[in-house]
């Protein structure tokens, strides 16, 4: 997604909010939670504005498909870990010297802002597997000084991380699914996760400021369910 791209989606959430306010002034008796963030359903990351999360069950089809990886601890983390939780993906690998520690530093920030929040949950997908076991990651993530029980640091077969990353998170979204699984995936992107499962936002994750829109994004998730 580039930066005019990004300008879109976000003129597209201004008009909708804009609206959004309209609604609400005329319908103050309804008490069902106005959705002011977009869904993605395909890997264009095209915004998909809804009035209510009942319309996405039909709209939104795409969810992020079932996975099984050990973390940094060993400990085995699936979707069952991420089922009613909100939850924020990014992929790295630990000998990576260009975005990944302005990546890991921003999912810092997102970590010490959600501190205490347990239905919240940060997932970093190593892409070199076969060189991230649990044992580099474990100390990776104490060379960093990361200490959130909620982030976890994941590792596996390469073929299912690839995939899962391109085919459910739509990381490659430039490429999407024509590209071939065994190329090296490198990619900058935060993607934003919501309790069912549905994206709900991509983020540079090389910059410190799209933070700050990423943390907007989930306490609006987070106000969905009230």
């Amino acid at each position: 997604m580039d930066c005019s791209e990004q300008k879109t989606v976000k003129m597209y959430r201004t008009v909708f909010l804009l609206l959004s306010s309209v609604l609400i002034a005329a319908c103050e008796s309804k008490q069902t939670a106005v959705i002011t963030v977009p869904y993605y359903n395909e890997p264009d990351f095209t915004p998909i504005f809804l009035s209510s999360k009942d319309e996405a069950k039909s709209k939104v089809p795409h969810v992020i498909a079932d996975f099984s990886f050990l973390d940094q601890d060993s400990n085995m983390i699936t979707q069952n870990d991420i089922e009613g939780k909100i939850h924020v993906a990014n992929f790295i690998f630990t000998s990576c010297g260009s975005i990944c520690p302005s990546m890991i530093s921003n999912m810092k920030i997102l970590s010490n802002e959600l501190k205490g929040y347990t239905d919240i949950v940060l997932l970093s997908y190593s892409v070199t597997p076969w060189i991230d076991k649990p044992s580099v990651l474990k100390r990776y993530k104490e060379r960093n000084e990361i200490r959130d029980a909620n982030w976890h640091f994941l590792t596996g077969n390469k073929q299912d991380i690839y995939s899962l990353a391109r085919r459910s998170y739509f990381a490659d979204e430039e490429i999407g699914f024509t590209k071939d699984s065994t190329e090296f995936l490198h990619t900058e992107h935060f993607i934003l996760v919501d309790k069912t499962r549905r994206i709900r936002g991509i983020y540079n994750g090389t910059l410190q400021l799209e933070m700050q829109n990423l943390l907007e994004d989930i306490e609006a998730l987070a106000k969905e369910e009230e």
